[in-house]
């Protein structure tokens, strides 16, 4: 809608150009002089006034008749909007939000409630200036589907590792063009597995690459450096929705989004300092992680639990046939070891007894037909924090220790509740890959077998594949990686990837397939739920 406003000034000018094209020039000068004169001073007063959406709009925590629109504007204003199940939004419904202020850099977010069952929804997004009342921002519209009561084809994708290692949005590649690969699979919704931002990464002009040409990078006075404010995090996320891509993505696509160690720093844990890093002037990382979900909740689309507004793990059903638990792997964590506990400590806390808990009554009540189990970190890859020390779950080859006995509860849990139909989706490892995980090659065998599938990244350099732990008993069914990869691949190598899962709406079959940046599948297998 801004270009359209252009394009009417535009208009208004190519019609006095042509009044007067058989005019001289000096004729021509006096009525483009009146016409300026008469008309800009109070246009200019009022464009200058007039609330921007420099962020554009998300949608995102759908679920049953409810859906969370946000956007974010640049001044004090109120958040407008208007929705209907038609095109033209005639007969809109006209919903006035809170207001956004700088307590929350300008974000603000409806809840909408009582939308009708598998229809599009068309809406209009303004805001009203707080300043002068009246001046309304230009409107960005969107759509999206929300969820139906039948058993229909349900379609998501998911994926993670957003601008990370200084490979940020380079204009002359298009900007970040997997968002735009993503959006035209026309998913329900897209799973967003966490490093949204790279909060420890800063971006610069240019990098050069291994064949000597040059990466461009649009940059700002936020990304120039390691987030530690308040408004160092919150720019993070900004940038990011400087691109034109991922804002077509989220006015269309709802995102159910998580976090993992990124948005603070690289591996952090609570209680972790930074006094051995001189980039860091605040060395709490609790002080740190205190102020990137803070960001985090401004930014990102969610629904705030109001017994625990702070609260990141949480579930959606997508009408008969998927429900998708969102974990957190940061908050509840206990520092990074060994991780060759025998028993359970404090330090051998992965997603914590209470979200454990809340996870098994939740998946034991569900009946949907498929369980999506969304970490932020995969399970059988070990994920080094350094010589000896471990930062996921895994810990290297033999029975369960450490972190494990947490994993190896729940999946022991799940087999003896008759919990069936459970698939696990992660990023964060920076390539794609399926795993199965079998009971009997594994050295703890009380479990069904699942399958785990591995996305990204979406805009972040490109990483080898870590060792497989055989505790859960994963075999590699596939991977991204091409033979003798360095590390670090760039995003112009095409090496960025995403995974998409469509569930047949007769078969109830969920088809899951690995693609890469073109939209190319790579890998898919069939996943037949068991009666």
């Amino acid at each position: 809608m801004p270009e359209q406003h252009q394009e009417n000034k535009g208009s208004t000018r190519r019609a006095v150009l042509k009044a007067g094209a058989g005019l001289g020039i000096g004729a021509l000068a006096s009525p483009l002089r009146s016409w300026a004169q008469s008309v800009a001073p109070a246009q200019v007063r009022r464009d200058t006034q007039r609330p921007g959406l420099p962020s554009g709009v998300q949608v995102g925590d759908l679920t049953g008749e409810r859906a969370m629109l946000w956007s974010r504007t640049d001044r004090p204003a109120r958040l407008v909007v208007e929705w209907s199940t038609r095109e033209s939004l005639r007969d809109a419904r006209r919903v006035v939000g809170p207001a956004a202020l700088e307590a929350s850099d300008f974000t603000a977010r409806i809840d909408l409630g009582d939308l009708p069952a598998g229809e599009r929804i068309f809406y209009r997004v303004q805001f009203d200036s707080l300043e002068e009342p009246g001046i309304l921002s230009a409107p960005l519209t969107g759509s999206f589907l929300t969820p139906s009561s039948r058993r229909e084809t349900v379609r998501f994708v998911w994926g993670g590792d957003v601008c990370g290692q200084g490979w940020g949005i380079n204009p002359d590649l298009g900007g970040m063009r997997i968002w735009e690969t993503m959006r035209r699979f026309e998913p329900h919704y897209f799973i967003h597995s966490g490093d949204c931002i790279y909060a420890d990464n800063p971006i610069q002009a240019e990098v050069k690459l291994d064949d000597g040409t040059v990466w461009k990078n649009v940059v700002t006075p936020e990304k120039s450096a390691v987030a530690q404010t308040l408004a160092d995090y919150r720019g993070a996320y900004a940038y990011n929705l400087l691109d034109a891509n991922l804002r077509r993505f989220n006015s269309e696509v709802p995102s159910l989004v998580q976090w993992d160690d990124h948005e603070v720093l690289n591996n952090w844990f609570p209680g972790r300092r930074m006094d051995a890093d001189p980039r860091y002037q605040e060395k709490s990382v609790n002080v740190l992680a205190a102020r990137a979900k803070r960001a985090f909740l401004d930014y990102t689309p969610l629904r705030f639990d109001p017994t625990d507004p702070e609260r990141v793990y949480r579930s959606y059903r997508y009408g008969p046939s998927v429900e998708v638990f969102m974990l957190d792997a940061r908050s509840y964590r206990g520092r990074n070891t060994r991780n060759d506990q025998p028993e359970p400590g404090p330090d051998t806390p992965f997603f914590g007894s209470e979200q454990i808990r809340w996870l098994q009554r939740k998946l034991k009540a569900s009946r949907a037909t498929w369980k999506v189990i969304a970490s932020d970190m995969p399970l059988g890859l070990v994920v080094a924090d350094g010589p000896g020390v471990f930062e996921a779950v895994a810990n290297g080859d033999g029975p369960p220790r450490g972190r494990e006995l947490e994993l190896a509860g729940l999946l022991r849990f799940l087999r003896d509740e008759h919990v069936r139909n459970v698939f696990w989706i992660t990023a964060d490892v920076h390539y794609a890959a399926a795993h199965y995980y079998d009971p009997n090659r594994a050295q703890f065998q009380e479990f069904h077998p699942f399958w785990e599938f591995v996305g990204g990244p979406l805009n972040a350099g490109t990483f080898g594949a870590p060792p497989l732990d055989n505790t859960f008993g994963p075999q590699v069914k596939y991977t991204s990686l091409p033979p003798g990869m360095k590390p670090n691949r760039p995003p112009s190598e095409g090496l960025q990837f995403f995974g998409a899962v469509s569930v047949d709406g007769k078969t109830h079959v969920a088809t899951v397939s690995l693609r890469n940046l073109k939209g190319d599948v790579l890998y898919s297998v069939d996943l037949h739920p068991e009666r």
